[in-house]
């Protein structure tokens, strides 16, 4: 089965030290709102989500959303969260390290297309 969504070691690492600081987080990829389309990093069950919201998977033990609308446009891309120096303009929990989580992202080849992971809409 492929994942859509993945995550570097970079962004394992600090995901790590937010977990030591907020506890059990989550992730949602924002639809552009404050910072462009990014990855932010939320204690659990800080975000509320609702049947907008598509769960794309699960990244070191945090899910990972992003609205029905955005995956509309994503849904035939792989997402990988990495990490970037520089202070992000969000609300998200790793802005006041002076990094950002990041998005790269690769479209699925056609054999990838007919073994993705299932999807499912949030509560």
């Amino acid at each position: 089965m492929v994942n859509r969504v993945l995550v570097t070691k970079a962004a394992k690492d600090i995901i790590d030290e937010l977990r030591e600081q907020h506890g059990s987080l989550m992730f949602h990829q924002s639809g552009g709102c404050c910072d462009g389309s990014s990855p932010m990093c939320f204690p659990k069950g800080e975000l509320l989500i609702n049947e907008t919201d598509v769960w794309l998977g699960n990244i070191h033990d945090c899910d990972f959303y992003m609205s029905k609308d955005q995956f509309e446009y994503w849904q035939h891309t792989q997402l990988t969260v990495n990490v970037v120096k520089g202070r992000g303009a969000s609300f998200s929990l790793e802005i006041p390290l002076g990094i950002r989580f990041v998005i790269e992202s690769r479209l699925f080849s056609e054999e990838e297309m007919q073994d993705l992971a299932p999807i499912r809409l949030g509560v």
